[in-house]
């Protein structure tokens, strides 16, 4: 498999093999998956805790936090892809249904470059159109959010 990606579908049948050799289906329901998520997240912010900001690539870390960080990153995804399995919802539908409901709701025009908060921008653009100080919808034709999730 070197070179090929994996895929969703790749690891949700692996994930379920793997709870199923175990008898650990009986463990899988959505609390406790979201849970055991949450946990894993909590390790995974951990590991930047206390560095303040990282520069992309990480440039200097060692070997090791980067391993460390890819071990923590996986527990993470593998949670959500059982997650989502056991809930129904195809994840990769769905995220590309989110991508796209994102790219409607966070314009290029007004939110490239951008990292002001909703309330920011949307106060601003209904200053400048009525004057009235009252801030604008959150789905007006600003960028509504820095996150873009």
């Amino acid at each position: 498999m070197a070179g090929a990606g994996v895929t969703l579908e790749e690891l949700k049948k692996r994930l379920a093999e793997f709870a199923k050799e175990r008898d650990w289906d009986q463990y899988h329901s959505p609390r406790n998956l979201l849970l055991a998520m949450v946990g894993e997240v909590g390790e995974l912010s951990e590991i930047f805790q206390w560095k303040g900001e990282v520069p992309r690539g990480l440039p200097n870390w060692k070997d090791e936090e980067k391993v460390h960080l890819g071990e923590e990153l996986s527990d993470v995804l593998l949670y959500l892809v059982r997650l989502s399995d056991i809930c129904g919802v195809d994840l990769g539908k769905a995220a590309m249904r989110k991508l796209e409901l994102n790219a409607i709701k966070y314009p290029i025009k007004p939110c490239k470059g951008s990292s002001e908060k909703h309330t920011q921008i949307n106060a601003a653009s209904h200053n400048n159109a009525n004057g009235d100080g009252v801030a604008g919808s959150i789905y007006s034709d600003n960028c509504t959010s820095n996150s873009g999730v």
